[in-house]
C-alpha cells in the first residue's frame, strides 16, 4: 500500500500563495544571492537580519547557497549557448564562401572543396543538434502550439475512492459507463460525461484487482485479493451532463515533470450513491490473491488468474470449475480474453506466456512462449488478432496470432514493464505507441493535469469520439481523455494509414521493480 505523505499538505498549502507574493519573493532571493550587487564589507548573515521572513536563518543560508548555484549552472548553460551559436554563425559563413569559391573554379579543386563543404556541414549540423539539446529542456517547458493542444485533452477527473485505483474498463453496453476497481476494497461506476459516481460495489473482503463487464448484458466481473472473483449486476440511470471546462493540454515529448503537489486528492469518497454488497456469483477456488478476470466471448464462461500459479475457466449460470490450467512455474501476473474467439493468454513471473485454445469443446491446447528473460508482468489480445506482451525485461513485444514464432516488433524501454495495454509504472508518465513500435507522444502532466502519482492501468473508449482514453492511477483518481489519432498523425508526419485504436499505452517506471495489489 503506498505511503502517504504527511508534507503534501503543507506543500499544498504553500503552492496556493498568491502568484504576486512568490514573485516578490524569488526578486528578494535573486537580489541578495548576486555576489556582484554585495558590498565588500557586508557579510551575507547581516544582509538577513534586517530582511521580514519567519525562516530561520540557516534554513535561509542553505536557500540562497542553493539558488547561487542554480545561477551559476544557468550562468553557464547560458555562456555555453553563446559559444556555440558564435561557431555555427561562424560555419554558416565559411560554408558559403566555399559554395561561392566552387562555381567558377577548377573542376579538381570544386570537388575538393564540395568534400571540405560536406564535411563542414556535417560539423555544424552536430554543433546545432548539441546546441538544440541543451536547450530543448528549458524551451519546452514555455511553448506548447495550437496543434499540439489539439492532440491531447483532459476532459474529466473522476475522484471519490479512498486508496489507490488498480484496473478500470468501460462497459460494452448501454447506457455507457466507466467502471474502476480500487485497493479500498470496493468498485465504482460513474458517469463519464458528468464524472458522477452512479454505484459502488461493495461485496470484496480484499483489494479490488480488476474489473470487466459481460459484453451484452449488465453484469461485472472483479477479482479480489480475498481469493475470490464476484459476478455482480448493477442498474445504473445517467444523469443531465454538464458543460465541460476547456482544460486542454499539449502532448509535449520534452515537457518537464508535473507541478502538482504529490498529495493526496481532495475527494473522500462517493456520498449517497447506491450499494451492491451481494455478489450474483462468487467463484472461489483458488488459493492465492486472483489477480485479474476476464469474461470469455459470448459471456457464458469466465477465466481467473492467480497467485497460486492457476488459472481457472469457470461456468457463469452454475459458478462451477470446468478447467484449471496449470503449468505455470511461478505466479500469475494477469489474463486476457479475445474479443471473437475462445482464445485465452496468461502471463506470469516464471518469464513465459501462455496462449489456451478452447475453440473445440472436446480438447483444449495449450503453446508456451519464452520471448522473455524477466517476469511476464502482462499479454493481452488486440482488435487486429495480436498479442501484446509486456515484462520486466524492459521490453514490450508484439506479436501475430497466425505466426508466434518471433515478435514482430519490439519495444525497449528504460525500465520494467508491468501492464499493457497500459504498462503501470511510478513517475506519472503516459506515452503513446503505434503497433509497429513508433512512439507517437505523451500524454501531458504539466500545468496541474494528469496523474499525481503512477498510473496503474488505461483503457480505450471506442465508441466515444470525444472521451475516448482513461487513465487510472495510485493518486486515487481516474482520468477521461481525448486523443485526436488523425492530429496525432499528422503532428509527428508519419504516413501510417488508418491506425488501430490499440495503441500501446505504456507508463514509465524509474528506479522501483514491480508492484503487488494489497490483499
Amino acid at each position: 500500500m503506498p505511503v502517504e505523505g504527511g508534507s503534501s499538505s503543507g506543500s499544498a498549502s504553500a503552492a496556493r500563495h498568491p502568484k504576486q507574493k512568490r514573485k516578490a519573493h524569488s526578486l528578494s532571493i535573486r537580489r541578495t544571492n548576486s555576489t556582484e550587487e554585495r558590498p565588500a564589507g557586508i557579510q551575507r548573515g547581516d544582509m538577513l537580519e534586517g530582511q521580514d521572513s519567519k525562516l530561520p536563518l540557516s534554513l535561509r543560508h542553505n536557500l540562497l547557497d542553493l539558488f547561487g548555484q542554480i545561477e551559476r549552472e544557468f550562468e553557464n548553460l547560458y555562456i555555453e549557448n553563446i559559444e556555440l551559436r558564435r561557431e555555427i554563425d561562424s560555419l554558416n559563413e565559411r560554408l558559403t564562401g566555399d559554395g561561392q569559391t566552387v562555381d567558377g573554379g577548377d573542376p579538381t579543386k570544386g570537388a575538393l572543396k564540395t568534400k571540405a563543404s560536406h564535411s563542414t556541414s556535417q560539423l555544424s549540423q552536430k554543433l546545432k543538434t548539441t546546441y538544440k539539446a541543451s536547450t530543448s529542456k528549458i524551451v519546452s517547458s514555455f511553448k506548447a502550439t495550437a496543434g499540439s493542444r489539439a492532440v491531447c485533452q483532459l476532459l474529466k477527473e473522476y475522484m471519490g475512492h479512498r486508496d489507490g485505483i488498480w484496473d478500470l474498463s468501460i462497459t460494452r453496453t448501454v447506457p455507457v459507463v466507466l467502471g474502476t476497481a480500487s485497493a479500498d476494497h470496493s468498485a465504482l461506476l460513474w458517469s463519464i460525461e458528468t464524472g458522477k459516481c452512479l454505484l459502488r460495489y461493495a461485496g470484496h473482503a480484499g483489494s479490488v484487482n480488476s474489473i470487466k463487464f459481460h459484453p451484452t448484458e449488465q453484469m461485472a466481473l472483479t477479482a479480489s485479493g480475498d481469493q475470490t472473483a464476484h459476478i455482480w449486476r448493477y442498474m445504473v440511470q445517467l444523469p443531465v451532463p454538464q458543460p465541460t471546462p476547456d482544460v486542454s493540454a499539449p502532448c509535449d515529448e520534452d515537457q518537464d515533470s508535473s507541478d502538482r503537489e504529490e498529495g493526496e486528492v481532495d475527494g473522500e469518497g462517493p456520498c449517497e450513491v447506491p450499494t451492491v454488497r451481494v455478489a450474483t456469483a462468487t467463484l472461489k477456488s483458488h488459493q492465492g490473491v486472483v489477480i485479474a478476470a476476464d469474461w470469455l466471448v459470448g459471456g457464458r464462461q469466465v477465466v481467473t488468474a492467480s497467485w497460486d500459479r492457476a488459472a481457472n475457466l469457470y461456468e457463469v449460470e452454475t459458478s462451477e470449475l470446468v478447467h484449471a490450467l496449470t503449468g505455470h512455474d511461478q505466479e500469475l501476473t494477469h489474463c486476457c480474453t479475445h474479443p471473437t474467439q475462445r482464445l485465452v493468454v496468461t502471463s506470469s513471473r516464471d518469464t513465459t506466456f501462455r496462449l489456451w485454445d478452447f475453440r473445440d469443446p472436446s480438447i483444449h491446447s495449450v503453446n508456451v512462449f519464452q520471448g522473455h528473460t524477466d517476469t511476464v508482468t502482462s499479454a493481452v489480445f488486440t482488435v487486429g488478432d495480436n498479442v501484446v506482451s509486456g515484462s520486466d525485461d524492459r521490453t514490450v513485444k508484439v506479436w501475430d496470432l497466425k505466426n508466434m514464432r518471433s515478435p514482430i516488433a519490439t519495444i525497449r524501454t528504460d525500465s520494467a514493464v508491468n501492464r499493457i495495454i497500459a504498462l503501470p509504472h511510478d513517475n506519472r508518465q503516459v506515452r503513446l505507441f503505434d503497433m509497429s513500435g513508433v512512439r507517437l507522444a505523451r500524454l501531458p502532466r504539466s500545468n496541474r493535469m494528469g496523474h499525481r502519482r503512477m498510473v496503474c492501468c488505461t483503457a480505450w473508449n471506442e465508441e466515444n469520439q470525444s472521451c475516448n482514453l482513461f487513465t487510472c492511477g495510485f493518486d486515487r483518481q481516474a482520468i477521461g481523455w481525448n486523443i485526436n489519432i488523425p492530429a496525432l498523425l499528422q503532428e509527428k508526419k508519419l504516413n501510417l494509414g488508418p491506425i488501430d485504436i490499440n495503441v500501446i499505452l505504456i507508463c514509465w517506471k524509474t528506479g522501483k521493480s514491480g508492484f503487488d495489489p494489497i490483499y
